[in-house]
């Protein structure tokens, strides 16, 4: 599992990044399990996450409603079959609004871009 913390801050929200290679749900349960182990990240308000297995998307909002899909099309996009990419954020307080799928979409071109992935 690759990891990339702190890397967009807004109104006191902050976000990370990241994900890895996967074959099955239960292999994503087991990444979203080791992520929520390290202390800092269990103490996140929301692990939005996607991947494409089989040619399908499966998602998963964390309450972020609609972080999900995002993560899920931009994968399709890329062509990124087998991979999950979650998308981590510790609420600060104040509402982003739309805001927030910007900041959802740009940790997933940072993930992508990183990796060497997209």
């Amino acid at each position: 599992m690759q990891v990339f913390d702190r890397i967009i801050s807004d109104r006191g929200s902050r976000y990370a990044v990241s994900g890895g290679a996967v074959a099955s749900r239960a292999e994503v349960a087991a990444l979203l399990a080791e992520l929520r182990g390290v202390k800092r990240f269990a103490k996140a308000t929301h692990h939005s996450w996607a991947v494409v297995l089989d040619g399908a998307a499966v998602k998963d909002d964390d309450g972020e409603s609609g972080a999900g899909q995002l993560i899920a099309q931009m994968l399709e996009r890329a062509g990124l079959e087998g991979h999950v990419v979650v998308v981590t954020r510790w609420y600060g307080g104040k509402h982003l609004g739309g805001d927030r799928f910007r900041h959802v979409a740009e940790a997933v071109r940072h993930y992508l871009r990183e990796t060497g992935l997209g």
